[in-house]
């Protein structure tokens, strides 16, 4: 869009590098070229704004199939103004002197011109095409018929509308035919994901067996360890029983033999006492066998003496002292 000032009833245009502008008073074109800036009175100016950058037209259409199903087409038609002076000629590019603004809506009717010329050459193919074949193909197929159809129409180059280039980005079918076609290739890979899932399972289950048989595998032989531990042990026990046993009876045997060393020393002892008491007893009892009684006597209340209590006082009647005393006087003449 043009950008238009007011300066003291005057009016002055500043058009961009990508608008083609033509200014006309009284028939007479003043101004004819891309990105002009001039003064012009408004009640005597004729003002065309042309745009001549490339241009994206989207489109979406409908169209059936030699089967009768339905499809819709996503296409997008690139295009620029070539010859601005022929499409101001044919179409209303006017522009607003106050404003700026077009007077009618020439982009439009440039869209409406290129959708219904693409989509009928699009119908011509699709048509004759059955709905797998343009499901497969039908991109290609439709984008190249389009694009022969848009050079070959006459209307455009009378238009001085030049076609950049033609893309078709889909052929789709209605929502429903679409997930039934979709079905099948869903099984097989819903099927292959299930085989895939079966397969992980089973290798799954097989390294959790082969897991399982080497923990078997190692408690068995765990067990055949602790067996073998358990019999070196009794082994070890019954040797060290065996040692202990034998360390015992070395022990018994020399505690018997010095027992019965002791006990012949004793023996021997008891012996040698026995008979040197036998001998002093055989020797006293001749001592006193060749003693007279009376010594015999005094000897014995000696002995007495010496193993009687302690006495006081001894009372002495005189018969037992008369009896004494005429002992020892009988025994004195001796």
């Amino acid at each position: 869009m043009a950008d238009i000032t007011r300066r003291f009833g005057w009016r002055h245009l500043r058009g961009a590098p990508t608008a083609h502008i033509r200014h006309h008073r009284g028939g007479t074109l003043l101004h004819d070229g891309p990105g002009l800036s001039f003064w012009f009175r408004a009640l005597t100016a004729a003002l065309s704004e042309v745009p001549v950058d490339d241009r994206e037209l989207a489109m979406t259409f409908h169209a059936r199939t030699s089967d009768f199903q339905d499809v819709a087409v996503q296409a997008t038609v690139t295009y620029r103004i070539g010859d601005p002076a022929l499409a101001a000629a044919r179409l209303d590019f006017s522009i607003d002197p106050d404003t700026g603004v077009w007077r009618g809506a020439p982009l439009e009717q440039l869209g409406t011109l290129l959708t219904e010329t693409a989509q009928q050459h699009a119908l011509d193919v699709l048509t004759r095409t059955s709905l797998s074949a343009a499901l497969v193909d039908g991109v290609s197929a439709v984008r190249e018929r389009i694009r022969a159809g848009l050079d070959a129409e006459p209307r455009l180059p009378a238009t001085g509308i030049e076609v950049v280039a033609v893309r078709v980005m889909a052929v789709r079918p209605e929502p429903e035919v679409e997930r039934a076609l979709r079905t099948p290739a869903r099984e097989q890979i819903q099927q292959e994901a299930d085989r895939a899932t079966y397969e992980r399972r089973a290798v799954a289950v097989e390294r959790e067996r082969a897991i399982a048989e080497n923990e078997l595998a190692s408690q068995i032989e765990l067990a055949r360890r602790e067996e073998q531990l358990v019999e070196q042990r009794g082994t070890n026990a019954r040797r060290e029983a065996e040692e202990h046993a034998a360390a015992d009876a070395v022990r018994a045997e020399a505690e018997a033999a010095r027992s019965v060393r002791l006990a012949r020393a004793e023996a021997e002892g008891v012996r040698t006492v026995g008979d040197a008491k036998a001998q002093a007893q055989a020797a006293w009892l001749q001592v006193h066998g060749d003693v007279d009684v009376a010594t015999l006597h005094a000897l014995t209340g000696t002995r007495l003496a010496e193993n009687l209590p302690h006495i006081d006082s001894v009372t002495i009647s005189p018969d037992v002292l008369t009896g004494l005393l005429a002992r020892l006087g009988a025994r004195e003449p001796e």
